[in-house]
């Protein structure tokens, strides 16, 4: 069987692992069954990869794909990017769009309600004075 993933891609995240010294007994490795959406066949084979690099203590669990060997790679860049986020000093992608959908979904204060409101009146009154003059 051939590997889903291509050579110039896996090379690329050795290089970018050896950068990072991360080695493979850094890591421990797990196969577990995998969940959710998918019918019979996700809940009986264990192609979902749970993922631990011991220094860091950063876990890792993909089952982005039904291919074993798929989310052994995305499992590994998953971890690199983490590394990379921790070492530049930047949070990673994925706790910026968390902290987003927070922003957006967290209730306004009633004051800022109160402003808004007030904000909508003075706009509605601008544009009831721009209307033509109506023949009484």
């Amino acid at each position: 069987m051939q590997n889903p993933v291509s050579s110039d891609k896996l090379q690329d995240l050795d290089r970018r692992m050896a950068v990072l010294g991360i080695t493979e007994d850094t890591l421990v490795e797990r196969f577990v069954r995998g969940s959710g959406a998918g019918g019979q066949k996700i809940n009986k084979t264990s192609s979902c990869v749970f993922l631990k690099h011991l220094p860091s203590g950063i876990v890792v669990k993909c089952q982005a794909d039904r291919s074993r060997e798929m989310n052994r790679f995305l499992a590994r860049r998953e971890l690199v990017e983490e590394l990379e986020a921790i070492r530049d000093g930047r949070e990673s992608a994925r706790v910026q769009e968390m902290e987003k959908i927070r922003r957006q979904k967290r209730r306004r204060s009633r004051r800022s309600k109160q402003r808004s409101i007030a904000d909508k009146r003075i706009l509605s009154e601008k544009k009831s004075l721009r209307r033509s003059p109506s023949a009484d």
